[in-house]
């Protein structure tokens, strides 16, 4: 393939790994989606593809339709919380523009979960138009329907999502105030000060862990500031003695890297509203943690540690 249709295929590579990443949730199932789209892409005959990005943007979005399909069985037989594999979001240009909230809502693993909810249709609906701006014509051109029946789903899916109070209360993501705070909380949950954690959680605070039945992790979400407090304080009790504490940017929101050496063995999301935690996701599932080591190994070896 000549050098200047190569570089028109990797133009269009963040907008392919963004949308298949919001569309299946998994880093690693999105570069596979992408490379399979480059196949599609090395096949066509020379002068076919008219429009490149509404060519890719579909052939993308129907080889994770057929993904999703697939996956609805794999999900219901997971071993704990499934959460969305983490990625590391310091070069925003790896998941697409996150320079407003919104755009940052698009990728968070809150609304990432929610988005498992609905249809695989709904699902590109929504993506396509709510994180990349696609008018209902082109979108509808993407999916195979009419203009209307995609409206109809964006509606569904948009008040599918608003029931479940996605982007009701966005947390609060100041870096510097955020690490501050989250600093004193571990050192609060590595000295067993449960007094302390407590009055740092909100009441209704949820922690859910992925451990996907490879690692040690709870397979059942935990409720309440007391469980949590005590949940917490016993992870990193049993587990923190040795790891290293990094900060990065992951979903376009500050979190916790937890090393061991080199290698990274968690992720940490931690939502803070009004001065109190208000949901802890922790992934330690190694399978879902190959592309963020990947990112951070590359980013260490370039720019030094991320975020320390």
């Amino acid at each position: 393939m000549a050098g200047g249709v190569v570089e028109e295929f990797e133009a269009q590579r963040s907008r392919m790994f963004g949308i298949a990443y919001r569309m299946l949730g998994s880093a690693t199932e999105a570069e596979d989606v992408v490379q399979d789209a480059y196949v599609r892409w090395d096949g066509a005959e020379p002068g076919a593809i008219a429009h490149p990005p509404a060519w890719l943007a579909k052939v993308v979005t129907n080889l994770c339709l057929n993904r999703l399909t697939s996956a609805r069985a794999t999900r219901e037989e997971y071993i704990g919380p499934w959460l969305p594999e983490p990625v590391l979001t310091a070069d925003h240009g790896v998941l697409g523009p996150l320079e407003s909230a919104e755009q940052r809502d698009s990728v968070s693993f809150a609304l990432l979960v929610l988005l498992e909810r609905l249809s695989p249709t709904e699902r590109a609906v929504f993506v396509l138009r709510e994180a990349f701006g696609y008018g209902y014509r082109e979108i509808a051109a993407i999916v195979e329907l009419t203009d209307a029946n995609c409206r109809q789903l964006y509606r569904r899916a948009r008040s599918r999502l608003d029931a479940e109070g996605a982007g009701a209360d966005r947390a609060e993501y100041d870096d510097a105030r955020w690490r501050a705070f989250v600093e004193r909380f571990l050192a609060a949950a590595r000295e067993g000060d449960l007094g302390g954690l407590e009055r740092m959680l909100a009441d209704d605070v949820v922690s859910w862990a992925d451990g996907g039945g490879r690692v040690g992790a709870a397979r059942r979400p935990v409720f309440g500031a007391s469980n949590v407090a005590r949940y917490v304080a016993g992870l990193l009790g049993r587990f923190g003695v040795g790891v290293d504490i990094r900060f990065a940017s992951v979903n376009g929101a500050p979190a916790v890297l937890g090393l061991v050496g080199d290698a990274l063995i968690g992720v940490f999301a931690i939502d803070v509203l009004d001065g109190r935690i208000t949901a802890l996701r922790i992934m330690s599932n190694p399978d879902k943690l190959v592309f963020a080591a990947a990112q951070f190994a590359a980013l260490s070896h370039s720019e030094g540690p991320a975020g320390s």
